[in-house]
């Protein structure tokens, strides 16, 4: 039996052809003549064993040769020549250096890159796993929710092991992007949860996201709003980039170790399986989990059901009991009162729910009915339930005067380019009301205001205010009520005014926040530039919870006193205000309730106006009782029509 040595042919025997022919013998040797090789160090696994008994190869070599210069070879066997030039480029490979990465790196240091790419590996099974088992809501994020064991990962390992090796790779980086994306649709979820108490719809929320860029230039300004923008996308850059790498390493290492790895997916799928049937727990956690794909069905349910929201809603559209009522018999009971209808931002149920809040707004409120009371006012009270919480002030006030649940921006866009009436708008198809509205939130074209049925509208630009924005806000609502006196209701023979008016300085940071002055020191709103120095940091008051909800309860009550204030200095016994919240603020501030409901008030010097609800069991004052009862914010519209109709 030959003995096999590591060697390097030598000049002579390329001279004579013996390495070719050595090769021959040895290719065409059969295993058990060969002899078991000797070790080879990982450093020259690319050199050829060659064996030592030359005598031996030249005449396994001989017929081989004779048949070459016969000229008689099967066109299947190399000539002399070419098995002499493959023999040169095996050589060659064969002296070429292992890869070592970069400048060698792993070929120095061995041990190190063996633990990089241990370390490496593992990290991306952590990326991976962190990526499925990440809850959608901040709240829900605690350490148990990462010790448990998704069944995806199973089918993922199945998936990548039962794929051919080009199909693999392919496979590989498709899901591993599939599954950042994921990833960062939760991390969406999130921000939509802090701030609107429900997911992001992959459907209707896209513009949203321009909103939110307007809302971080208004708060940080344009230098901030650039660099966050810049930010979330190398960010998604990164996450997608990352996942679908980590998914490619992953399958490169299953079929590098392939049998162990069919092995321990085969267990884990046998153990994922008894841990769910059996309801596993640990530490008060399930166990097995398929929340992910959980996770994902329920994402596909929500845009179904958003593709096919168009349809049902245009159908409601059309379903109006006053389109047909002549204008003469449209809102009778009111003929000659000013009717204003007043939103004030955020002003949800948690403000005169939430007990850390409550005695001051109790205190506020109480002032406030002094006020109206000492003017010649009454008031009552009730609740509605919003569409909306925590932003989308839009739908909730297109909701309230259309009659319709204006959920989503598709269907705000719907209707804003319909002919269904409004509840402003029927005030002016009577002729009997001049409509205004007083909206100093919008600082652009607004198209949509001709949809609402309003004569002349006073935005932002309109309002003779020279002083600072408070943060989102920019006017305060002060200002805005004396505005309104100045431009249109302290008019001498006017007509009868309806009047929507939007109050913004409750509007989310709540920091720096203004504060009621001497009504006739307003002048044009410069003195608020003072106002605003003294005013809080959004930045610090953001750092604390606690300090959120106390501003957020100064912003409503700095709103509430601004409003009476003006119903005691200016209304008169033909004024009626109905002025209500138009969504719960933040989860930040109502920890997280499901919660929707917002107080809504009608206040009236005429005991006749009063008189006309007094069956919707609402409560007197400006305080709703809690057990008053809750109307949904669509069915107002026709409620107050029905009622006033006479």
């Amino acid at each position: 039996m030959p003995l096999f040595t590591r060697s390097h042919p030598s000049a002579q025997q390329k001279a004579t052809g013996e390495t070719d022919s050595t090769a021959a013998t040895e290719a065409a040797a059969p295993p058990e003549t060969q002899g078991p090789p000797e070790p080879r160090d990982s450093a020259d696994t690319s050199e050829q064993l060659e064996p030592v008994d030359a005598p031996e190869v030249a005449e396994s070599a001989g017929p081989a040769e004779s048949a070459a210069s016969d000229g008689t070879s099967e066109p299947s066997e190399p000539t002399g020549s070419e098995a002499e030039s493959a023999a040169d480029s095996a050589e060659r490979s064969s002296q070429l250096p292992p890869r070592g990465g970069w400048f060698g790196w792993r070929t120095r240091f061995p041990r190190t890159a063996r633990a990089a790419g241990v370390g490496t590996t593992v990290l991306a099974g952590v990326l991976l796993i962190v990526a499925l088992l990440v809850p959608d809501r901040l709240d829900r994020i605690t350490l148990q929710s990462f010790f448990r064991f998704p069944v995806e990962a199973i089918v993922l390992a199945i998936v990548l092991l039962v794929l051919p090796a080009k199909a693999r790779r392919i496979v590989a980086v498709v899901l591993g992007a599939f599954v950042g994306l994921t990833a960062v649709l939760k991390c969406l979820d999130m921000g939509f949860y802090q701030t609107l108490a429900r997911p992001f719809d992959l459907v209707f929320d896209w513009v949203l996201l321009s909103d939110a860029a307007d809302f971080l230039k208004d708060s940080v300004g344009r230098s901030g709003e650039v660099l966050a923008i810049v930010g979330v996308i190398l960010a998604l850059i990164a996450v997608l980039a990352g996942s679908a790498l980590a998914m490619v390493r992953l399958s490169n290492v299953m079929a590098r170790h392939r049998p162990m790895a069919v092995r321990t997916t085969l267990v884990l799928g046998v153990v994922w399986i008894m841990c769910f049937t059996l309801s596993f727990q640990v530490g008060g956690v399930t166990l097995a989990t398929k929340g992910y794909s959980t996770f994902l069905a329920n994402r596909v349910q929500y845009v179904r059901e958003g593709l096919g929201d168009a349809d049902v809603f245009r159908k409601q559209l059309n379903v109006d009991a006053f389109a047909k009522t002549p204008p003469n018999q449209l809102l009778t009971g009111l003929r000659g009162k000013d009717v204003l209808f007043t939103f004030i931002e955020s002003y949800g149920r948690v403000a005169i729910d939430d007990p850390t809040m409550a005695p001051e707004m109790d205190a506020t409120l109480k002032a406030g009915d002094a006020r109206l009371k000492a003017a010649g006012f009454a008031s009552q009270s009730g609740w509605l339930r919003s569409p909306v919480t925590g932003a989308g002030s839009w739908l909730a006030h297109s909701t309230f005067l259309s009659g319709l649940w204006v959920k989503n921006q598709q269907r705000y866009r719907t209707v804003t380019t319909s002919t269904r009436a409004t509840l402003t708008s029927y005030f002016q198809k009577t002729g009997a009301w001049r409509t205004v509205g007083i909206v100093p939130g919008v600082r652009k074209a607004w198209p949509e205001g001709k949809y609402f049925g309003l004569d002349n509208i006073y935005d932002s630009t309109h309002l003779g205010y020279n002083g600072p924005y408070f943060s989102w806000t920019p006017v305060p609502d002060q200002f805005s009520l004396q505005s309104f006196e100045d431009l249109e209701y302290g008019k001498k023979n006017r007509d009868p005014i309806m009047a929507e008016i939007i109050l913004a300085s409750s509007h989310n940071p709540w920091s720096p926040i203004a504060h009621t002055i001497p009504w006739n020191q307003l002048g044009d709103g410069t003195i608020f530039n003072q106002i605003k120095k003294e005013g809080t940091n959004p930045t610090e008051v953001w750092k604390s919870a606690k300090r959120v909800r106390t501003e957020y309860r100064k912003a409503i009550q700095y709103s509430v006193d601004s409003l009476t204030q003006w119903m005691q200095r200016y209304g008169n016994k033909n004024t009626v205000l109905v002025f209500l919240g138009d969504h719960q603020p933040v989860p930040t501030v109502t920890g997280g309730t499901a919660d929707r409901d917002v107080p809504i008030t009608i206040v009236a010097h005429d005991p006749k106006v009063l008189d006309k609800i007094s069956s919707w069991g609402w409560t007197d004052g400006l305080k709703p009782a809690d057990n008053a009862p809750v109307l949904s914010m669509d069915k107002f519209r026709d409620r107050f029509m029905t009622t006033f109709a006479k």
